[in-house]
């Protein structure tokens, strides 16, 4: 396997055939801890090169199969024709060196973390945030034999299931009982696409490109990345994850929890506005047993959030969590009430 870096990278692609042998230049991109992602830059268009790594860059000690690149590129390829302004476009494959390259966002694209983080608070864009991650469960379950190959979990258990569920287990003893239903229903349910990593930081929020009729230009869109957990499963993990990230900003920023909780209701609204596979009082009770489990993860898992440093805020995440998981909360505003 060739390992891609900044330095050899503009060769790599030559050698492929990928680019031609005019002017290029290659970037890493932050933000992941799994891979290695650039951005290459010819006259001629821009777009990222990924390619997957065993041992991710954590404080714990966390490995993952080399191979999970290739889930990620399969799951873009199925979903871009039904979200083709969201998920980007594969454009080559290389499965020897476990590379793939892929459509770049537009460059004044901002990490939704990053603007959530400033506490820049945008109601219609969670509610679009919702409504695509509905959209992504509701044509994979409609659509399911176009999906079912992605039934494999080795990835997400060794991505999400291990370093979230079962590390909490083994960190929080008082809730390991809760827990292990939640892992033996992920882990048998076969009803959905699972993005299993739908958070702020895969999400680059940029204006929308216009329709050949001009429509949706100027408006707010996104970018989503970063499938290589995807399976076809339970979607709620989706939903659980995604909240717990929005409640840990709005735990940051108590000033604005108000705000944050407004932005949790919108994106669950959004959600429910495209869904109809289950019912939505059925997606709401799966969904926050996972959101209990995501929020002791983020502060108690094998890689826990950067930006809650005090101990007060991460001592609040673990109450909320285990009174999520062990004291029957029927409904989102039952935990959106003590934020």
């Amino acid at each position: 396997m060739v390992e891609l870096t900044a330095e050899n990278a503009i060769d790599y692609l030559r050698h492929m055939r990928w680019i031609n042998a005019g002017r290029a230049q290659a970037e890493i991109l932050s933000g992941g801890v799994s891979n290695q992602v650039l951005r290459i830059t010819t006259p001629e268009r821009r777009f990222v090169l990924k390619q997957s790594r065993p041992q991710l860059r954590t404080r714990d000690a966390w490995f993952s199969d080399l191979d999970r690149i290739y889930r990620e590129q399969e799951v873009m390829q199925a979903l871009h024709p039904y979200l083709p302004g969201v998920v980007p476009e594969v454009l080559h494959v290389d499965r020897a060196n476990y590379v793939y390259a892929m459509s770049h966002a537009p460059l004044e694209a901002r990490v939704w973390k990053s603007e959530l983080l400033a506490s820049n608070i945008d109601v219609n864009f969670a509610m679009k945030v919702g409504e695509v991650l509905g959209r992504m469960h509701q044509v994979s379950a409609d659509r399911a034999s176009e999906f079912t190959s992605f039934r494999d979990h080795t990835v997400y258990v060794q991505l999400r299931v291990d370093p979230f569920y079962v590390r909490v287990q083994e960190r929080r003893p008082e809730v390991v009982a809760a827990i292990q239903p939640i892992i033996d229903e992920m882990l048998t349910l076969k009803e959905a696409l699972c993005h299993g990593d739908y958070t702020p930081k895969n999400i680059l929020v940029h204006p929308v490109l216009p329709s050949p009729s001009g429509r949706g230009a100027g408006d707010e869109g996104f970018t989503l990345v970063d499938y290589e957990t995807a399976h076809y499963g339970d979607p709620t993990m989706d939903l659980g994850l995604l909240l717990a990230h929005l409640t840990l900003k709005g735990v940051r920023a108590k000033e604005r929890s108000s705000d944050f909780v407004e932005l949790m209701r919108a994106f669950w609204s959004g959600y429910c506005a495209v869904v109809t596979f289950r019912p939505q009082r059925e997606l709401e009770r799966r969904g926050l047993r996972h959101l209990g489990v995501c929020l002791l993860a983020r502060v108690d898992g094998t890689s826990p959030v950067d930006y809650l440093p005090e101990d007060a805020n991460r001592e609040f995440v673990r109450r909320l969590g285990r009174t999520i998981l062990l004291d029957g909360i029927a409904h989102w505003d039952q935990v959106w009430q003590q934020l």
